[in-house]
C-alpha cells in the first residue's frame, strides 16, 4: 500500500504542477513545498476519503451513468485546497479544468512511466488471490 501511495504522490506532484502551469485559477504560490504537500494531501484524500464518498454517492453515480464520479474527483480537489493553505482554486471552472488536467496527466503517467509498476501490482494481486 505504501508503494502505491508513493507512486500516486509522485504522479499527483506532476499533475498538480501541470494544472497550475496551464490554468490561471490553480495556484500553489510558486512554493514547491506547497505543491509537494498538496500532492500528498490529494493522494491521501483519494486513498481514504474518496472511497467513502464514492460508496455514499453510488446511487447518484449509477443514475448518472458514472458522470457523478467526475464531481467526486472535483470534491477531492476542493478538500485538498481546504486543507493545504498554499494551494488555491479560484473558482468552479478552474476546479473543473484542474480535475480534467490532473486526470489526464495521471492517466498518461499510468500508461507510460508507471506502467511497469501497475503490471507488478496486478501480478502480486493475482499471486495473493482474492483473500
Amino acid at each position: 500500500m505504501w508503494r502505491k501511495l508513493a507512486v500516486a504522490w509522485a504522479g499527483n506532484i506532476a499533475a498538480i504542477f501541470v494544472a497550475a502551469w496551464l490554468l490561471n485559477g490553480i495556484d500553489y504560490g510558486d512554493d514547491w513545498w506547497a505543491l509537494v504537500l498538496a500532492a500528498l494531501v490529494f493522494s491521501l484524500v483519494n486513498a481514504f476519503v474518496r472511497p467513502v464518498v464514492t460508496i455514499l454517492s453510488l446511487p447518484l453515480i449509477v443514475l448518472t451513468l458514472g458522470i457523478a464520479l467526475f464531481f467526486v474527483n472535483l470534491l477531492m480537489l476542493y478538500v485538498t485546497s481546504w486543507i493545504v493553505s498554499g494551494f488555491t482554486i479560484d473558482g468552479f471552472w478552474s476546479a473543473v479544468g484542474a480535475t480534467i488536467v490532473i486526470w489526464l496527466v495521471n492517466w498518461l503517467l499510468s500508461v507510460t512511466l508507471f506502467r511497469r509498476f501497475h503490471e507488478e501490482e496486478r501480478e502480486r494481486e493475482r499471486e495473493q488471490g482474492p483473500w
